[in-house]
């Protein structure tokens, strides 16, 4: 009887604790490749650009931007506060600046807010009217593309009437249907923040270097394994460019020779 007992009991410990570690590897491996490093390797952001270079005190004061944090109650689609600094930053030099997903305007208002009094930003979101033009391919994950649906519901953003939105120009429809020719070459920052499905990722990724200036940056957001349709793309576009993965972040970045 107290074999059984003691059977039991040690039964019971050891299939909860390999239940744990089931889930424990689970989580893990949704944010780690499983098959060795990221294709895309990663670069400490004072390697990426000077404006990043760290002081004994830290950031040191050409990082200085305006900003709004999380807080406790994070924007929908946000980006987490360091990106939000990255792309502030990066902002602060730039004059032709486009955004791929709009979502609350809370990334265009940073990017306007930090950017030269006559810089131009244009961003582009599917209108909460228009999703009937969203066009998802047979191998896009439906979960990012109900994902981009629900955060295309906006009318007014965070920028909606502050002087920062002098400098924007809001753009709806599919970004699909973007005619990228007559941007050609002509914007010297470019965030791809849109649908998350791998053609989408394709697509804007394409429309957005042919619009990029020579010297100009494009920014990626949310390279990780759990978001298939970016971490596929970037992996197969950095055995053609130099892309790398920032520090710290989800983003990956591309700076084209001047």
């Amino acid at each position: 009887m107290i074999f059984v007992v003691l059977y039991s009991f040690v039964a019971t410990v050891v299939s909860g604790w390999l239940a744990w570690r089931l889930l424990s590897l689970r989580a893990r491996r949704k944010n780690r490749f499983v098959f060795g490093p990221w294709p895309v390797p990663m670069v400490a952001l004072g390697d990426f650009d000077p404006a990043f270079s760290a002081t004994e005190f830290g950031p040191g004061l050409g990082g200085e931007v305006h900003f709004i944090s999380q807080g406790d109650k994070p924007a929908v689609g946000g980006v987490s506060d360091l990106e939000s600094w990255v792309l502030s930053v990066l902002a602060k030099g730039r004059t032709r600046i486009f955004e791929f997903g709009t979502c609350t305007g809370k990334t265009t208002y940073h990017l306007a807010r930090n950017s030269p009094a006559d810089a131009r930003i244009v961003t582009l979101t599917l209108p909460p009217e228009g999703h009937e033009a969203y066009v998802a391919s047979d191998r896009d994950d439906r979960e990012h593309g109900e994902i981009a649906l629900r955060e295309s519901r906006f009318t007014e953003f965070l920028y909606t009437g502050t002087e920062a939105a002098a400098k924007i120009e809001q753009l709806y429809g599919d970004s699909k249907a973007l005619d990228d020719a007559p941007h050609a070459g002509g914007f010297d920052l470019i965030f791809i923040d849109g649908s998350h499905a791998h053609s989408y990722v394709v697509s804007d990724t394409e429309k957005a270097l042919r619009m990029l200036k020579p010297g100009g940056i494009v920014l990626w957001h949310d390279y990780r394994p759990k978001v298939p349709g970016v971490f596929r793309h970037l992996g197969d576009l950095s055995k053609k460019l130099p892309l790398v993965h920032l520090a710290r972040t989800s983003l990956v970045a591309y700076r084209k020779p001047a």
